[in-house]
Order: C-alpha cells, then sequence, then structure tokens
C-alpha cells in the first residue's frame, strides 16, 4: 500500500500542494516536500550529495509513494550511476526492470554546439516526454544542468532556455529536481538557475579544523513557509537524514513517572523514587570519581527493567566498558546479547558536531530506546567551541525532550571545587545535576556524592560518602567530627572510637550495677543479722516474762495451799470445793 504523496495542514483553498521526498529529516524541515509539478533546483560543489538526494528522491517516490520517476544523466551513465548508489541500498537495475524508474543517460558534446552555433531543446523535450509517458513518471531527475547548457555564452539565450525547460516541465505537470555546480559568489555557475526556480535548495560541503560536514539549506521557496537555518546531514548506507537542528518554542511533553537510578542509596536522595522520565541528567565530576560506573548501573536498571538503552562512549570501547563493570558486580553483556543495550563508541574526531547529532538522531530513530548515555560530553571540545558543544546539546536534549527519552550525560571537570557552571555549560539546561567530587583527608583521597539541583522534586541537600567497591556503588552518611567531615579511614576510626566509647560506657555501668548488687546483699545480710538478733533478743525477754508468770502460779498456789491447812479443811471438803469451783 502507498502513502500518501502530499501534505495539506492548511485551509481549503488556492494553495501549493507538495510532494513528500521520502528522505528523513528534509519533508520536515520543507513544510511537506517539494512544490508538486514545479521544479527544485540543487546546487552544490563537487561531493556534496547532489546526485545522491537526487537519486533517492526518485527511489523513495517509486517505492514508498508509487510515484515513477525517469532520472536523466547528462555525466554518468545507467550502469554508473546504478553501481554508485548500490552501496546505499538502492537496486536501480531492479526497478528499472519493474518500470518504477527509468534511467537514461544523454551525452551532449559541447565542441558540436561551438562549432554550428546551433542550440535546440526540442531533441530533449522529445525524448524526456517519451521516458515520461512510458512509465506514467511523476518525478523528473535532470543531473546536471551545466551539461545541457555548457555550450551556450548567449546570458540571453541561456535564459530563454532555462524558462523554456521549466516551463516546459510545469506543463508535463511533473515533480522535478535540476541539480546545478555552485559557482564563484553564485549559488550556480551560470547564476540564472536559481531566479526561474520555484524552490533553491544549497548543498554545502566544509572542513574546519580537519573535520568534514555537510549542510544543506533552503535558499528559497516560493509560496511555503519553510526552515531557513543550514542543517546538517549525514549520508550511509542508508541514504540521506537531514536532522532540523532548532528548536521554534519550549511546549514540550512531560510525565510525572519516575525511573530509578539503580542505586538504592541515591533513589533515596532523590524522594525515593528516582529521576523524572523523560528528564535529563548531569553526572559530573574530576577524573577516577566512578561517574561511568554511575552511567552504568542506570543502564543496568534501565534494561532490568525490560527497557532499551543506547550507550555512547567518547573514551572507551565497548569491550572495556563491560569488563571494567565487571569488577563492580555488573554484567552488560547479558543485556547486549538480549538487544535492550546497544553501544556505539567513536573518537569524537570521527565527525564534526552536527555531524554526532545527526548519527544520534538517526540512531534513536531506528533502536527506539527508552534511555541514552553520553560519556562523556567533554571530549566533544575537541571538535567544537564550547558555545557550540553548548548548542549542539541544547538541539539534543529537546529532541530527547519530545521524544521522552530519558538522557545521562557525564562531564569532566578541571577541579574539585563545585561550581555553579561546568565546562560545556549545560548544567542550567538538564533537570538533574550529580556532583561527584573528592574529599582529601587523613592522607588519602575519598568520594562524595551532591545533589546540586533536581527540579521539580524533593531531594537531599546533604553529601553522601560515594563507595565503589566489588560489592558495586552505595552511598553511606558521612560523619562530622571536631575537624569536620570524615571519609574513608577517619570516617571508621570515628565509627571504631564511637563503639569504643559505648563498650567502655557500657562496662561502667555494668560495674556500678554489680557494686549496687554488691552493696544491696551486704546490707540485706546486716539487716537479717540484726532481725535475728532481735528476735532471739524478743524470745529472752518472752522466756523471764514466762518463768514470772510460772513463778506467781506457783506462789499463789502454795499460799492457798498453806490457808487450807491453817482451817483445818478436809481432804473431802477440798474434793467439794475444786467441783464448786468446776
Amino acid at each position: 500500500m502507498s502513502k500518501k504523496k502530499t501534505t495539506d495542514k492548511r485551509p481549503p483553498g488556492r494553495h501549493l500542494q507538495k510532494t513528500l521526498t521520502g528522505i528523513a529529516g528534509l519533508d520536515e524541515i520543507t513544510g511537506g516536500g517539494l512544490p508538486t509539478g514545479r521544479p527544485t533546483l540543487i546546487c552544490g560543489g563537487a561531493g556534496c550529495g547532489k546526485t545522491l538526494l537526487s537519486t533517492e528522491f526518485i527511489v523513495r517516490g517509486a517505492t514508498l509513494f508509487d510515484e515513477p520517476g525517469v532520472f536523466m544523466a547528462f555525466e554518468e551513465s545507467a550502469e554508473e550511476l546504478a553501481i554508485n548508489v548500490a552501496s546505499l541500498g538502492f537496486d536501480l537495475e531492479q526497478l528499472q526492470k519493474e518500470r518504477k524508474i527509468k534511467i537514461d543517460h544523454v551525452h551532449i558534446e559541447r565542441s558540436e554546439i561551438e562549432e554550428t552555433g546551433a542550440y535546440d531543446l526540442e531533441g530533449l523535450f522529445i525524448r524526456l516526454g517519451y521516458a515520461i509517458d512510458s512509465i506514467g513518471a511523476k518525478r523528473v531527475v535532470l543531473d546536471t544542468i551545466e551539461n545541457l547548457f555548457g555550450g551556450l555564452s548567449n546570458v540571453g539565450i541561456l535564459r530563454a532556455e532555462l524558462r523554456r525547460l521549466f516551463h516546459w516541465l510545469k506543463e508535463k505537470g511533473v515533480t522535478a529536481i535540476i541539480t546545478a555546480e555552485s559557482g564563484e559568489g553564485k549559488l550556480t555557475r551560470q547564476g540564472l538557475e536559481e531566479y526561474v526556480s520555484d524552490c533553491v535548495i544549497m548543498l554545502d560541503h566544509r572542513v574546519i579544523d580537519q573535520v568534514s560536514t555537510r549542510r544543506l539549506r533552503i535558499v528559497k521557496y516560493r509560496g511555503s513557509v519553510h526552515g531557513t537555518n543550514e542543517y546538517p546531514f549525514l549520508i550511509d548506507e542508508e541514504g540521506l537524514s537531514v536532522l532540523p537542528i532548532t528548536s521554534l518554542n519550549l511546549e514540550k511533553v512531560v510525565t510525572t513517572e519516575r525511573v530509578s537510578t539503580g542505586i538504592p542509596a541515591l533513589d533515596k536522595m532523590m524522594g525515593g523514587k528516582g529521576f523524572y522520565q523523560g528528564g535529563s541528567i548531569l553526572v559530573s565530576g574530576t577524573a577516577g570519581t566512578g561517574k561511568t560506573s554511575i552511567a552504568a548501573y542506570f543502564a543496568n536498571q534501565t534494561c532490568s527493567d525490560g527497557n532499551k538503552c543506547i550507550y555512547f562512549a567518547f573514551e572507551e570501547s565497548p569491550r572495556q566498558i563491560v569488563r571494567n563493570m565487571r569488577s563492580i558486580g555488573l554484567d552488560l553483556e547479558t543485556h547486549m546479547k538480549n538487544g535492550l543495550l546497544q553501544f556505539h563508541a567513536s573518537r569524537p574526531t570521527l565527525h564534526g558536531l552536527e555531524m554526532h547529532l545527526v548519527s544520534i538522531y538517526k540512531l534513536i530513530k531506528q533502536f527506539k530506546p527508552q534511555a541514552i548515555i553520553l560519556d562523556p560530553i567533554t571530549n566533544l571540545v575537541t571538535v567544537g567551541a564550547m558555545a557550540d558543544v553548548k548548542a549542539m546539546l541544547i538541539r539534543l536534549v529537546d529532541f530527547l525532550q519530545n521524544e521522552q527519552i530519558t538522557v545521562m550525560f557525564t562531564a569532566l571537570t578541571l577541579n574539585s571545587t563545585v561550581s555553579e557552571q561546568t565546562d560545556e555549560g549545560v548544567s542550567s539546561l538538564v533537570d538533574t545535576w550529580l556532583l561527584v567530587r573528592d574529599i582529601e583527608s587523613n592522607g588519602e583521597r575519598n568520594r562524595g556524592l551532591y545533589v546540586i539541583k533536581s527540579r521539580g522534586m524533593k531531594h537531599s541537600n546533604q553529601v553522601r560518602e560515594f563507595i565503589i567497591s566489588d560489592d558495586g556503588l552505595d552511598l553511606v552518611d558521612v560523619y562530622l567530627g571536631p575537624e569536620g567531615v570524615l571519609t574513608g579511614s577517619a570516617r571508621e576510626a570515628q565509627q571504631i572510637e564511637e563503639r569504643t566509647g559505648v563498650a567502655l560506657q557500657d562496662y561502667a555501668i555494668d560495674a556500678k550495677d554489680r557494686e549496687i548488687n554488691r552493696r544491696r546483699k551486704v546490707l540485706e545480710s546486716k539487716i537479717l543479722s540484726l532481725q535475728t538478733e532481735f528476735e532471739s533478743t524478743e524470745e529472752e525477754l518472752n522466756k523471764i516474762y514466762t518463768q514470772e508468770e510460772l513463778k506467781k502460779q506457783v506462789v499463789e498456789r502454795s499460799r492457798q495451799e498453806m490457808l487450807r491447812l491453817r482451817r483445818g479443811d478436809s481432804a473431802d471438803d477440798k474434793m467439794k470445793e475444786k467441783n464448786e469451783q468446776r
């Protein structure tokens, strides 16, 4: 099924119709493609990609939009052209067999024109018209126009013939591309083609500081709004890719969903939930502070959650990173085998800044990750000024925010002081800024991690000691001693001292408890002895009292007996007296 070939978002009425080119990014900056039924001029110097862009325009039209096309070459033969574009994945011979495209090579001998002085385009019109009608072509490419008009020196005739050619193409109703070589101080060699064309696109291939970059600019586009800046474009095995690099507004989609950092202690410092999805994070610090380790843990967590991640490495090879991360308990190779993690390692000097941006943009479109990592962005300074690096990263952050992709940058700082600005000047652009710095004390260097800022969330304002060990990454509370923050062995010594102090205090308390118990026992023993003595004395007193009572009773009985004897009472009387008493 063919795709829709024209785009139109304006109100009904008389307006310019456009034809999609199918070239990644070009339709976006042209506002929907090239003018339908009108000629477009593609001009530029040697090696800038005019023929490749034109060929892709024809091929994409035939394969994506069901629009057959005619490619009329004045320099290369059909065989040469087919070989040259085969590296882009275009099979021109097969497309010709399927009657989707037609390639016609026209050889023009300038010497014959110079000798006869005659010049007539009727033969070209007949030949081109036959090619268009034979396959029902909707698209036409003429490559290049210099070979067609190279024998004309009369400006008046040249202008008339150009107008005649462009008018004929409009009458045929084909969307045409005409390529032209750039001239000295002019867009084209003749300096006339740009005036009679409805749309003019300038291609440029420049080398700055030994770095090659191709750029595209729309010089004019009659009847249409279009991008006016220079846009870098990339030519690779899949054709051309143009990246719009200018953000027109700040209307970005945001979410409240959070993604884990991969380090539980760091999540805790950020409200216990981690980063915002689609946010930007900067991890900066001096060399050896563990920036890459933090980035690797974030990549590992992303893949462990079943999401995709691209790791752009500008300093280490993928094998180095995988090997080094094994030493802290990470197995990134498993995620690579599962297709969740991709590494793309290259020296920054491989491309210019804009080409890196185009490459990143294209890889993201292909792989569709949920997170990407750039490690480190500091190396990009080697291929551009800091202002250019910042501009490139601004465009990248804008693009990633639109795509809701979380990005983590690492950056090298040249000193250990906490500053309000990184060397790349992107600290104000990112949503979260983590700073890892060295803390030197007690004759050793340790790491401290700070959350400088984290927009839209509650986060810790305290420094944590950042520990890298065989078991992985961890953050621990720093100790405040008499001389300030204690880390490393000083912290451990302080902990030992505190534990020793607690032990001594516990021992002293136990000794006091034991002394109290001994004194209590002595006191209880004394009390028992006094109580025993008291009971003995009391018993002795009771004994004397009892004896006195017995003695009294005996004396009384004796007295009574003597009284009875004196009265002369008999024994019977005595018995009777006892009974009466009973």
